[in-house]
C-alpha cells in the first residue's frame, strides 16, 4: 500500500530493494529496532550445517520480553516479486512440517544451544536477558512451545490470504510483517506493520472467514494441557452458565457481554491472559507463574491485564479462583 512519509515537513522516499540479500542486511542492522530490544535474532551464516526441510530459514528469532515464556521463531525475508507458489510456499511449508517432528525440534534445539555456547557475543546476551534462568532450557521452551515462521515482506502478498484460508497449519504457525524503510535526508524511518510484540495478535494477511474450534488450539497440546483446560472450563461453566466458550485464531475466550479471559494452549504450557491488574495476580497467586504485559499489548485488550501460565494441574484451584473473580468484575462493568 501506498504511503505518504514526512519527517520535520520534508518529504521521505522509500527504499525499494532489487535484491534479497539488501533487503536482509537492513532487517539485520535494524533488529533491535523492529523486534525490541530484548529479542535475540541468530543469523544463518552460524547455522550453515542445519537445514530445516532441505532447505535453510533465514534467522532463528528469540524473544525474551518474558522469560518465563521464550517465543521463537523461524525468519523467512522475502521480497514481494517473488513468485509465492514457486518459492514462498514451498519454503514456508517445509518449516511447517519441520516443526511436526520432535526429533528435528530436538536437532534444533541441540545445535542452537552449541551455536549460542560457543558465540561468547550470543552467549553474553542470552545470559544478560535470562538474568540466571538456564539456556538450554530457555531454548527449549521456546523451540517446543512456541512454534512460529514469521514471514518478513516489503509488500503484502494476496496469495497469504487465501492460503490461511486452505491451509490449518498456515493460519496457525505463520506470522506475516510487512516491512517498510524510508530514507529522510540523513535519517532513516523504518515501518513495521503490525508492531512485533502483537504479532501474535494480529498479523496481515488474516482470514476472519475461518471457523476455529477448540480442537485446533490444542492439537498439539499434551494430556496435562488438555486436562488443566478441562478443569478450568467445567468448573467456570457450573460457577456461571452464562459464560461462553469462543475459540478465535489466536485464543480461546471466555465471554460474556464480552471476553474476559483469554487463554492459549502451547504444547506443554497454557498461557492465560487476565483482565485484572498485575497487583492483583502478584497479591493472589502463590503457585503459578505470572508476567506483566507491555502497554501496547494491554491496549490491544483494552484493559488492564496480565499473563499467568499453567504447566499441569496442580493447584489448579486457585487458578479457577481468580477467573471467578475476573468473571465478577466484567459483569459488574
Amino acid at each position: 500500500m501506498d504511503a505518504s512519509i514526512y519527517l520535520n515537513g520534508k518529504p521521505c522516499s522509500q527504499i525499494l530493494f532489487k535484491k534479497e540479500d539488501e533487503f536482509e542486511s537492513i532487517i539485520y542492522q535494524n533488529a533491535k529496532l523492529l523486534f525490541g530490544s530484548k529479542t535475540i535474532l541468530i543469523s544463518k551464516k552460524l547455522i550453515k550445517t542445519l537445514s530445516l526441510g532441505n532447505t535453510i530459514p533465514d534467522g532463528f528469532l528469540f524473544n525474551l520480553s518474558d522469560a518465563n515464556n521464550p517465543q521463537f521463531y523461524l525468519i523467512e525475508i522475502e521480497l514481494s516479486h517473488h513468485r509465492f507458489y514457486d518459492h514462498i510456499f514451498p519454503q514456508l511449508t517445509k518449516f511447517i512440517a519441520f516443526f511436526k517432528s520432535s526429533e528435528s525440534r530436538k536437532s534444533l534445539i541441540d545445535k542452537l544451544f552449541e551455536i549460542v555456547t560457543q558465540t561468547p557475543d550470543l552467549n553474553n546476551e542470552f545470559k544478560r536477558l535470562l538474568g540466571g534462568r538456564e539456556i538450554f532450557k530457555t531454548i527449549t521452551d521456546g523451540v517446543e512451545n512456541s512454534q512460529n515462521v514469521l514471514l518478513i515482506l516489503d509488500e503484502i502478498k494476496q496469495e497469504i490470504d487465501e492460503t490461511k484460508k486452505a491451509y490449518a497449519e498456515w493460519a496457525k504457525l505463520v506470522r506475516i510483517e510487512i516491512a517498510s524503510f524510508y530514507k529522510c535526508g540523513k535519517d532513516n524511518i523504518c515501518l513495521l506493520t503490525p508492531p512485533f510484540e502483537r504479532v501474535d495478535l494480529e498479523s496481515v494477511g488474516d482470514n476472519n472467514d475461518i471457523v476455529y474450534d477448540e480442537h485446533y488450539h490444542f492439537e498439539s497440546s499434551n494430556e496435562e494441557i488438555k486436562e488443566a483446560y478441562s478443569i478450568i472450563k467445567d468448573k467456570m461453566i457450573k460457577f456461571a452458565k452464562d459464560i461462553r466458550i469462543n475459540p478465535q485464531h489466536y485464543y480461546i475466550s471466555l465471554a460474556h457481554s464480552k471476553n474476559f479471559v483469554y487463554i492459549k494452549p502451547k504444547m506443554s504450557k497454557m498461557q492465560i491472559i487476565v483482565t485484572l491488574p498485575y497487583n492483583y495476580g502478584k497479591k493472589t497467586i502463590k503457585y503459578h507463574k505470572i508476567s506483566r504485559l507491555s502497554d501496547s499489548i494491554q491496549d490491544f485488550y483494552n484493559t488492564k491485564c496480565f499473563r499467568l501460565t499453567v504447566e499441569d494441574t496442580k493447584n489448579i484451584d486457585e487458578v479457577v479462583d481468580l477467573l471467578k473473580t475476573n468473571y465478577k468484575k466484567t459483569i459488574q462493568e
